[in-house]
């Protein structure tokens, strides 16, 4: 389906409400400030035909700055707004989840809601959170996930009567290979096929059903939705422990001297295998090869 063309405050609006709410504040108070100084700003009159030029040019750019100090203001207190009520959501599906204590509750939700509440539990992991609904470059993913430096796709599936079977699995890892991914999850209200489990045993792929969300939305509620949450035992979900965490006995990188980290490659021959990389990449890219 063809994307509908926006205007140009839609479109303020629209990244204004994906980023915290006081940065929409900041952005129109700064904008505002900017677009008036520029609206009250005395033209000098022309005394040449040049000048006469120059004039009408700044006349112009001086009536946009003075309809543009509220039109955009107003679009990014707009989004602002937008992002806080978002946020206030958020928070009521988790705080409604913990309260009823069972996977049943998300299934009472509708699909959009449970990607909120998907999302809601890896933002107070420490993630940034991009919400696609499905509807983005990235075939179908949910959500994008950012911290450190990586990217992590996330598949919601929120299915009353079918186990997520092996092929939406299959496609997110396609994606994550496509796109360079570090890693990827695919959470469901329900439950996994076998051949699922399988195929995901041994990929940079973590599934979470139903009891083991409950689990990560109970320790949720108690973290702080900051980048700098610190997250407990219970809240640290593979892939991101073994491709973030130095492990003890890890060797020192051979370009840097620092930690390493066990990575698991996500394509060409190596794929599926371990390997050592460098706690400090993208900075390094030292490797040093896992003998099996």
């Amino acid at each position: 389906m063809a994307r509908r063309r926006t205007s140009f405050i839609e479109d303020v609006v629209e990244l204004t409400s994906r980023v915290p709410w006081w940065v929409g504040v900041v952005l129109a108070v700064v904008a505002y400030l900017i677009l008036h100084a520029v609206a009250m700003r005395e033209i000098a009159p022309a005394t040449d035909l040049r000048a006469a030029g120059n004039m009408a040019a700044a006349q112009l750019f001086k009536w946009f700055a003075f309809f543009g100090q509220y039109l955009l203001s107003g679009a990014f207190l707009l989004g602002a707004l937008i992002s806080w009520l978002k946020q206030r959501k958020r928070t009521r599906l988790l705080d409604e989840t913990t309260a009823a204590g069972k996977p049943a509750a998300a299934l009472d939700m509708d699909w959009r809601e449970f990607e909120m509440l998907v999302g809601e539990v890896f933002r107070r992991k420490g993630y940034s959170v991009a919400e696609t609904g499905g509807n983005g470059p990235d075939g179908g993913v949910d959500l994008v996930l950012k911290r450190d430096g990586e990217t992590f796709f996330v598949q919601c599936k929120q299915w009353r009567a079918y186990k997520v079977g092996v092929g939406v699995v299959r496609e997110l890892y396609g994606v994550m290979s496509a796109k360079g991914a570090a890693g990827g999850f695919v959470v469901t209200s329900g439950e996994f096929t076998r051949d699922a489990i399988a195929f995901a045993d041994g990929r940079n792929i973590e599934l979470i059903a139903g009891d083991r969300l409950s689990a990560l939305i109970v320790a949720a509620k108690s973290a702080r939705a900051t980048p700098a949450a610190p997250q407990s035992a219970a809240m640290k979900v593979s892939p991101v422990p073994k491709v973030m965490e130095p492990e003890k006995a890890s060797p020192a990188c051979p370009r840097c001297g620092g930690p390493m980290v066990r990575r698991v490659a996500r394509q060409g021959a190596n794929a599926g295998r371990s390997f050592w990389g460098c706690a400090d990449f993208p900075k390094c890219r030292g490797i040093v090869p896992i003998d099996r």
